[in-house]
């Protein structure tokens, strides 16, 4: 009889330990951002490996609040620019007038310059695209030296170094004066997109939809190039920002290129780290 009530005692008691158990794993909160998974990152620096340069790649996921990058001390440097720049030279433009719109044509000096598109008369949407550098070089001189400093410090742009009144149009060439990391140009990425720039919306806007690259039933890829030939190496810039599965992801590419040749490496780079996160493919 004694053998027979402490089996049922030690029943009971173990059913106890069982039932709490359950209870305390069903009382466990739910895991907040914070305590998510860690996430594996892809293995960026392999596609500056097989083209055999150096240089950096900074990917913010937006929605989920991740970092993917290669070579985290270089997207924290500062580097001039480059034709990078035209995004914010674009608005500038466009807030104080000095260019209407996106389509009105300034007349070309008739000076040769290397890149054929750049020899014929033009407007802010083509000179964008193809990075003509004297159509924003007249726009910058146009705003006038006091104006372009008042925006670069409202919106913290950089360093905000321009030098001085004659520097007006050359400025965000020089590595010496206006210097902006990869990690700034994320925050000025970011800021552009959601609005939060002292420029008006419709500024914004037309910025905006110039920068646009790629354009599909699944994604919008908007972008700037540069390419800073006054330094050792030459540098390469890629930024800007994907629109895809209703999340943003911002970039900031840097590349170090040793001849022309380079330069669509800066984009593919970028192409591929992107695939990397199951992006710029087709959504079934």
């Amino acid at each position: 009889m004694q053998s027979l009530v402490f089996m049922v005692i030690g029943c009971v008691a173990v059913l106890s330990v069982i039932t709490f158990g359950a209870m305390y794993v069903l009382a466990q909160p739910t895991p907040t951002s914070s305590e998510r998974p860690v996430v594996k990152a892809p293995n960026l620096g392999r596609h500056f490996q097989e083209i055999g340069r150096e240089g950096s790649i900074l990917i913010y996921d937006s929605k989920n609040n991740r970092i993917y990058e290669h070579n985290p001390q270089r997207n924290a440097n500062g580097i001039a620019p480059a034709s990078t720049f035209k995004i914010f030279n674009a608005l500038v433009a466009l807030e104080t007038g000095v260019v209407p719109d996106d389509v009105a044509v300034l007349t070309w000096d008739g000076i040769h310059r290397e890149i054929d598109a750049w020899n014929h008369d033009t407007n802010l949407r083509q000179a964008f695209k193809d990075s003509t550098v004297w159509f924003y070089q007249v726009l910058a001189r146009r705003a006038g030296y006091e104006r372009m400093q008042q925006f670069i410090n409202k919106v913290g742009y950089g360093n905000r170094q321009i030098g001085t009144a004659a520097d007006i149009d050359r400025f965000w060439l020089q590595p010496q004066l206006l210097q902006i990391t990869p990690k700034e140009q994320i925050k000025f990425l970011q800021r552009l997109y959601q609005g939060d720039l002292p420029f008006s919306q419709r500024t914004i806007n037309l910025v905006k939809d110039i920068m646009v690259r790629e354009q599909t039933p699944d994604y919008i890829l908007r972008g700037k190039t540069g390419w800073l030939t006054s330094t050792k190496p030459k540098v390469g810039w890629f930024v800007g920002y994907l629109e895809q599965n209703k999340n943003v992801y911002f970039f900031a590419t840097t590349l170090d290129m040793q001849k022309p040749e380079d330069a669509p490496a800066r984009i593919e780079i970028t192409r591929r780290s992107l695939k990397d996160l199951g992006l710029l493919a087709q959504i079934n």
